[in-house]
């Protein structure tokens, strides 16, 4: 039986960090060495670019160096990257110049305008297995932040593996009290049938 909320008692990243200072450089130039050796690094950019009417509202939650982010503000799209770790910010605002890159925690997510309104999204993309990095303890309050950033209509698409540590069942239940439904479930992100190894979900609002 699983329970909701059960998770590392710390976030996974900051722990690696705290382990290995060069960590988030590490990961970094990983992400280079992939691109150089022509590895296709855009398949989630494309499945929400396949979503996403031209010039929508996106957020990349937990977006690292913006690859995923960087790639839908080329194809013409507003785009906001929001990840906890600075150096990875910093990496992406000198990378993906078009898009806009904030440092922050998603389990505190409080994005708003000018006139301080709530930024609202019509697509939001959490990639790269960063519901895993999180603490049980950040994972709803996750998923009701990103919940109360998404347009009418808007989705929240998500992707991890389910070997990391957050069961399915336990992920749909934190949905469901952050007031979300997970509406479409692949295994990969060219939309694959649902497996056990791997979630690519589509969310709504209730």
């Amino acid at each position: 039986m699983t329970t909701p909320g059960i998770g590392p008692d710390e976030n996974l990243w900051t722990a690696a960090v705290r382990r290995n200072p060069e960590h988030a450089a590490g990961y970094a130039a990983r992400w280079k060495r992939l691109a150089a050796a022509g590895q296709d690094l855009d398949g989630e950019a494309r499945l929400i670019d396949a979503m996403a009417p031209r010039g929508s509202r996106i957020l990349d939650a937990g977006c690292g160096t913006g690859r995923v982010g960087g790639r839908l503000a080329r194809a013409g799209h507003e785009v906001v990257g929001v990840d906890l770790d600075a150096d990875l910010i910093e990496v992406a605002r000198v990378e993906q110049p078009r898009g806009r890159w904030e440092v922050g925690n998603l389990a505190a997510l409080d994005l708003v305008d000018d006139e301080g309104r709530r930024e609202l999204f019509d697509l939001q993309v959490c990639a790269g297995n960063v519901l895993t990095f999180l603490a049980g303890a950040e994972r709803r309050p996750a998923l009701a932040a990103l919940a109360s950033h998404l347009a009418d209509e808007g989705r929240l698409v998500v992707g991890f593996g389910l070997d990391r540590g957050y069961a399915i069942e336990d992920f749909t239940a934190d949905a469901a009290a952050a007031g979300l439904v997970l509406a479409q479930r692949f295994s990969t992100w060219d939309l694959r049938p649902a497996a056990d190894d791997f979630l690519v979900g589509v969310l709504e609002r209730v």
